[in-house]
């Protein structure tokens, strides 16, 4: 499965197992917590934010709006037409969804959030947001798109897979293993039309 360049392979291995003997089946899984669908806490990059437990529910479940994006990256020119909303939770669906998720090669010229777009968000009081591939910051820049979000208290949800998702108005499920102390977590993400 592709993942983060340099970061740990995921891996699923059956460690007990009932055809062998044992009295059940076991099975260690072994992966950072920003592979996968996963969200980012506050933590991942500020170094005093808030970590994955202090999640609150609602920035997860709740109304969501996918907005499809079709240019080559997430802008606040792009974005200003949208006229994000305070409390928002907004899913970025590029081509990323059609292009990168079945292939096992990690892309860098994946589609991603501009800082500017961030910054318009902040501004806009959404609340969460979520991306088609796995870091929410283009790879030019990975750092400014993600301090502007999570410093202003944006949770971010990386990983998603909307391939089979229209732009528009859903139910969003989105919820991330209670990890104490920890900077993510990998989540399962589920929306429903509204």
């Amino acid at each position: 499965m592709v993942h983060w360049p340099g970061g740990p392979v995921p891996s699923v291995e059956l460690v007990q197992a009932m055809a062998d003997g044992a009295a059940c089946n076991v099975t260690r899984v072994a992966m950072s917590v920003h592979s996968l669908t996963h969200m980012d806490a506050m933590r991942h990059f500020v170094d005093d934010g808030s970590t994955m437990e202090k999640m609150p529910l609602e920035a997860g479940i709740g109304p969501a709006r996918v907005i499809e994006v079709r240019e080559s990256a997430i802008t606040r020119a792009i974005l200003d037409p949208h006229d994000p909303r305070p409390g928002e939770r907004l899913l970025f669906k590029t081509s990323n969804s059609e292009r990168l998720w079945n292939d096992d090669e990690f892309h860098t010229d994946y589609v991603a959030v501009e800082n500017d777009a961030a910054q318009f968000l902040v501004e806009r009081g959404v609340m969460t947001v979520g991306v088609d591939y796995l870091s929410v910051a283009p790879w030019h820049d990975l750092i400014s798109t993600h301090v502007t979000l999570l410093g202003a208290g944006v949770w971010v949800i990386e990983g998603l897979d909307l391939r089979g998702v229209e732009a528009g108005e859903y139910d969003l499920i989105c919820l991330p293993l209670k990890i104490e102390g920890s900077d993510g977590a990998p989540c399962r993400a589920v929306v429903r039309r509204r």
